[in-house]
Parts: C-alpha cells; sequence; structure tokens
C-alpha cells in the first residue's frame, strides 16, 4: 500500500511557480521538476519534462533512460534563436514497481529515503561548492549543497554528453518514506528539521507536506517549494 502527500507554492518573494510534480501511486511515478529560465519559460519547460518523462514510463522505459530521452528532446525543442534566455529543469524523480524502487536526480532537486532515521538516498550530482573542480571526486558529505554554489547540470540546458544523473535503486521495505523536494524546501529548512517534520508519526503524509510548506514560508519562503512525500505500508 502507497500513501503520498503533495504540495507546491509559489513561495513569498515569486509571482509565478516555475515548480510542477506529478503522483500516481498506480503508475508507481512520483516527480518534482523546477523550471529555470523565468515567467512563462521556466513553466513551460517543467510542463514539458513532466509529460516527457511521464510517456517514457508508460513506454516501459527505466526510469534514467526516460529522463535521458527527456533531456534530448527538450534540448531540440526549447533551442531557440540567437537571444532566446534558456531553460531548462531540475528534477527528482521516482519509480516504485513491484519490489524495487528506482530514483534519479538531475540539479539541485533531491529525493530523501527514510528507513531507520533519514539518510538521503541520492544527493544531487549537479551542485559543487565554488572553487572546487567540477572534475573532482567528491564524497556525498563534501557535495552537499553549500552556499556559496553554482549549478552545472540542467536537463535542456547541460549537453547531452555531459549530463549526470544521480541515481539509486534497492528493495522496497514495509516502512520507508521517500521525499522528493525542490531546492525551495532544502534552501530553507535543514536536514534536521527536514528529519523532524517527516518523522513525525502522529501526522498523514499530506499533513506532513503541508508542515514542510508551512515551514519554509515560515522562514522567508524565497523560491518556490514543492515537495511530495511517500510512504511505504
Amino acid at each position: 500500500m502507497i500513501e503520498f502527500g503533495h504540495g507546491t507554492h509559489a513561495g513569498l518573494c515569486r509571482v509565478c511557480n516555475e515548480d510542477t510534480y506529478y503522483a500516481d501511486a498506480l503508475l508507481g511515478l512520483f516527480l518534482v521538476i523546477d523550471g529555470m529560465g523565468g515567467y512563462q519559460r521556466g513553466e513551460v519547460a517543467a510542463a514539458l519534462a513532466r509529460e516527457l518523462v511521464l510517456d517514457g514510463v508508460r513506454r516501459s522505459l527505466a526510469l534514467a533512460e526516460a529522463v535521458r530521452k527527456v533531456q534530448t528532446q527538450l534540448s531540440g525543442y526549447l533551442r531557440g534563436g540567437i537571444d532566446s534566455p534558456p531553460m531548462g529543469v531540475t528534477l527528482a524523480a521516482l519509480r516504485l514497481h513491484g519490489d524495487a524502487y528506482e530514483v534519479v536526480c538531475v540539479g539541485d532537486s533531491r529525493v530523501y529515503g527514510w528507513l531507520c532515521g533519514m539518510e538521503r538516498i541520492c544527493f544531487a550530482p549537479g551542485w559543487i561548492p565554488q572553487g572546487m573542480e567540477a572534475n573532482l571526486t567528491m564524497t556525498a558529505q563534501q557535495a552537499r549543497p553549500t552556499k556559496p554554489c553554482m549549478m552545472t547540470q540542467a536537463l535542456g540546458i547541460t549537453s547531452p554528453g555531459d549530463l549526470s544523473l544521480g541515481t539509486a535503486s534497492g528493495v522496497l521495505k514495509r516502512g520507508m518514506q521517500f521525499l522528493l523536494c525542490s531546492d525551495g524546501l532544502t534552501e530553507e529548512l535543514g536536514d534536521k528539521v527536514i528529519t523532524e517534520l517527516v518523522g513525525r508519526t502522529d501526522l498523514a503524509a499530506q499533513e506532513c507536506v503541508d508542515q514542510l510548506l508551512l515551514a519554509a514560508l515560515d522562514v522567508g519562503g524565497r523560491d518556490n517549494i514543492t515537495a511530495i512525500l511517500v510512504r511505504v505500508d
């Protein structure tokens, strides 16, 4: 049995919401996508990426393969004239099928996993602390986004040959929880706060998501905020 909660908010400083998401327990697909490119362009890029991943999964592609095909199609679709501003997306994706899970991350959107305490299943490989070389082999701890940072990966912007996906897979266990979120959540809340809220067994999944969004808004809400919490029973 799958229980999930979901939500998004434009934040307190943005007029539009360039985030989008998809949650389907029957298909076992959960997506959080953060559009880049400003008003309308970021929204268009996010919506296109969502539909392309969904189409790939419906055609029985592995999650990572579906995302890589999105990169190629999105790059071609969004390529405009010389003066066109860049458009792209970061992405956090989860696929549950049978007794297994797949996770894919691109850029600064993240997936956390919960079983016996909170651990990040997939850190965002497209973020590196400024001053570190892009080809430096980093531990997960070193790769944790710390300000100031620079984005190095985004679907539609990064060339296909340079695209690096953060991937993870494993066996589903009863009691597992997965949190997918955009950087609007993680830039406002640290791992400790996220851990405490997701770990509240007195709250339903939707209530946990509502609390996460409210907590991010309470401390500034400087960006669009999106989260999906998936519980496996």
